[in-house]
């Protein structure tokens, strides 16, 4: 009918977890025009199940000269050193289980809970980042063990690295999530260069949380590169054992936590879903935050390293 708007709504619905709490009250609010309608998604579900397996993990030799080459492109290329990314080898095999994953990072309405809840250290925003604490933003500033409390308190964890890994890459390790060309109109990202943030992709620092549909990965989990880098489990070592296959956990020790996903201050070679960063456990970066992995229902809850 003329002049008449037509509203669809799409509702998707998965079972999650019983463990499993909100970790995101904002609404994904993609919408697109189909033949004179206006198409509105539905939020999607909090959590989305990774399938386990086997997959291939990690960067064999012709990816990290490929990786350097990118690096190459950035206006700091004299730093990039051939050894940048040597730490993401060897591409070995890695089997893992079933596992929940928050669809979004975790963002400041979520975690606030938390520290209402008394469990979580509130971040401390300086005054002209103030505006960081926007409810749909990711919560940044927070150390690894604040990331880790929170993920206990709503009855999960956070996610191994070969967890990470599998999510960002899926079955056919593509390059990026949403595939292996780099697009930076859909993702949130940074450059390699003395001022490192970059606002073509529409935001010069922070977006809100599932801001950008068309980078998300197959099974529909936003944010994997850029916006925040993200905590994750492991202690961080220069490399990997090949031997480590089975739900690997990484070091038992060490004086770093590995650091997943480019945030909006990074290049497109750090958007990968192979490179690795590294922090002290105990440090909190504006770029960094995190989010939550659940095991099924009946599994038992993976360790991780303390």
């Amino acid at each position: 009918m003329t002049g008449t708007v037509a509203l669809s709504l799409a509702v998707a619905v998965v079972a999650l977890p019983a463990s499993a709490k909100r970790t995101s009250e904002r609404p994904e609010r993609t919408g697109h025009t189909q033949e004179g309608r206006v198409v509105l998604q539905a939020p999607g579900p909090d959590r989305l199940l990774i399938r386990g397996g086997v997959f291939r993990m990690g960067s064999d030799v012709p990816e990290v000269i490929a990786a350097q080459a990118m690096c190459r492109l950035e206006l700091l290329s004299r730093l990039c050193e051939n050894d940048r990314f040597a730490d993401e080898m060897v591409a070995h095999d890695v089997t893992v289980q079933d596992y929940w994953i928050d669809r979004t990072e975790v963002t400041n309405a979520a975690y606030r809970r938390c520290g209402a809840a008394g469990v979580c250290k509130t971040p401390r925003y300086a005054a002209a980042a103030g505006w960081n604490a926007k409810d749909d933003l990711p919560v940044t500033l927070v150390s690894w063990y604040d990331a880790a409390s929170y993920c206990r308190w709503v009855g999960g964890r956070l996610p191994t690295e070969a967890e990470w890994e599998r999510a960002a890459r899926g079955w056919n390790r593509r390059r990026y999530p949403w595939g292996n060309v780099f697009n930076p109109k859909i993702c949130n990202h940074g450059r390699f260069a003395a001022n490192p943030l970059d606002d073509k992709d529409g935001y010069a620092e922070l977006a809100p949380v599932a801001s950008f549909p068309q980078g998300r990965t197959p099974e529909g989990v936003y944010d994997l590169a850029g916006n925040v880098e993200e905590w994750v489990a492991d202690w961080y070592a220069p490399g990997y054992v090949e031997a480590d296959m089975q739900d690997p956990l990484g070091p038992t020790t060490g004086d770093a936590k590995v650091v997943r996903g480019g945030s909006f201050k990074s290049g497109r070679a750090w958007q990968r879903g192979a490179a690795r960063g590294r922090d002290l456990p105990s440090s909190r970066r504006v770029q960094r935050g995190f989010r939550c992995v659940t095991d099924p229902v009946g599994r038992r809850t993976q360790g991780t390293p303390p």
